[in-house]
């Protein structure tokens, strides 16, 4: 069995459909599991209570550069191969990696205010973060401006592969620069200083569940797009006729 044959939208929407109930019931559970372990967890003996909203702040960051690579690889496949699916998909995934984003923003200015005494600071990881944003709103809008579905796919496929350099930067801008106010990761395999697992347990549940959560509502919101898009080819057929 090829992966290719899930370009179909009649395979896609089959095999889709039936998994959806399977995820919609992994991220009921697992999701409030995270959050709820994580809100339970002792405060920080530096951050106090303010850690917490790392529960919130880090599965966020996360995906909004994750569901920008996952748009990269689908619109390069569309770019490539020519399969529908791979382009609506990423055009699915896009309001997705935009509300990410702006959690991760807002979560990051409320964790920021009591660590770092402000709001905001032009930390080169911040930074990148909010041009992300932008790409993300550019990306959206794009498709909205163009009439033509492949035209559209065409160039907004090439506007990922340009905000794609921010979405590496939002990822390893503290390894760039030494100047920023993020800390080092201490979610690794490499040697270093490393979060405590009191801590680690709950944020890896939480961030299953906001990957989970992504899927979900990434399968719901294709097979949106392809109804959507079987619509508007019979509707122009009737038109025609």
């Amino acid at each position: 069995m090829s992966i290719w044959e899930y370009a179909n939208p009649v395979k896609f929407m089959r095999t889709s459909g039936a998994v959806l109930p399977w995820l919609i019931g992994a991220t009921a559970i697992c999701l409030p599991v995270g959050l709820i372990w994580g809100w339970t967890v002792p405060e920080d003996y530096k951050q106090g209570a303010t850690v917490k909203i790392m529960f919130l702040h880090v599965p966020s960051a996360m995906m909004a550069i994750n569901i920008w690579v996952m748009m990269l690889v689908t619109s390069l496949i569309w770019l490539i191969r020519r399969h529908h699916v791979s382009a609506l998909a990423a055009r699915a995934a896009a309001p997705i990696g935009a509300v990410m984003t702006v959690m991760a923003l807002v979560t990051g200015a409320v964790w920021g205010q009591p660590t770092w005494g402000t709001w905001w600071e032009w930390d080169p990881r911040l930074t990148s973060f909010l041009i992300l944003l932008l790409f993300y709103l550019g990306y959206m809008a794009l498709w909205s401006a163009i009439e033509n579905p492949d035209n559209a796919a065409d160039l907004t496929g090439v506007m990922c592969l340009v905000g794609s350099v921010f979405a590496f930067l939002s990822r390893y801008a503290a390894h760039f620069w030494n100047q920023g106010l993020h800390q080092g990761s201490t979610i690794s395999v490499a040697p270093g200083d490393r979060i405590s697992s009191v801590y680690s347990y709950p944020l890896y549940t939480c961030m299953l569940g906001f990957f989970l959560l992504f899927v979900t509502l990434l399968l719901i919101r294709t097979r949106t797009e392809i109804r959507r898009r079987r619509t508007a080819a019979l509707l122009a057929r009737e038109m025609r006729a």
